[in-house]
């Protein structure tokens, strides 16, 4: 049996920096994170041009493009081609592409050129099991201060869920303004968890004085009730 030896992949994790880089892309160069101080970032991988899964993303992360900037978050999407090669698939896209109701969709976020897997390998986008061509589904969201808040990694095959990827970055950007948490399938309206106690003193004040509008379940487990508005 032959050993194959690949390249060891590094990949930044949760709370780290993240990768510093300059780019050309779609809608010209750019330098991360300079150009995107005091925003919220999701920066995303794809395989390649010109492929069926891809095109209905960029089209959904494209028509989404104006939610996320009312959340103060801009997109950035890569893969392992051309300028050339993303400016023809994005002009096919908006010219004759129609999917889920949507067509003439211009992709106005920019599309890194990344030819020598530069970037994709600062963030561990490729995975030589996977491609030692193509970058994984990759997504990480990167707060304000450049620092990775979420990762999350898909297959070649299987196409993205965009309102998960939204509602992850609602709920980063909930409990860094509010300091909770939220429960699992949390939706935004929903009551959040408020951080448990963490010394017995703490654990009495908190179960003889709940505020108004919250309520504990056990004494670990207590949440905030959220208007639905």
């Amino acid at each position: 049996m032959v050993e194959t030896e690949y390249e060891q992949i590094h990949m930044p994790l949760i709370g780290d920096d993240a990768p510093s880089f300059t780019a050309v892309t779609t809608q010209g160069q750019i330098n991360f994170p300079e150009d995107y101080k005091g925003k919220w970032v999701i920066l995303f991988s794809h395989p390649a041009d010109f492929t069926p899964v891809c095109t209905t993303e960029f089209m959904t992360f494209a028509n989404m493009q104006e939610e996320f900037r009312e959340m103060n978050t801009e997109l950035i999407g890569l893969s392992i081609d051309s300028v050339f090669s993303h400016i023809a698939w994005l002009k096919r896209i908006e010219e004759k592409i129609e999917y889920n109701g949507m067509k003439n969709v211009e992709v106005k976020f920019p599309l890194i050129a990344d030819l020598k897997m530069d970037v994709a390998k600062k963030y561990g986008m490729v995975q030589p099991n996977a491609s030692t061509t193509q970058a994984v589904r990759a997504v990480f969201i990167i707060d304000p201060e450049a620092k990775i808040r979420a990762m999350i990694y898909y297959p070649l095959s299987t196409g993205r869920n965009m309102q998960e990827i939204k509602r992850l970055v609602i709920a980063l950007q909930k409990n860094e303004a509010e300091k909770v948490a939220t429960p699992a399938n949390w939706q935004p309206g929903d009551d959040v968890i408020i951080p448990a106690p963490s010394s017995m003193e703490a654990v009495k004040e908190r179960l003889g004085n709940i505020e108004e509008g919250n309520y504990c379940l056990d004494w670990f487990l207590c949440l905030k009730k959220e208007s639905k508005k």
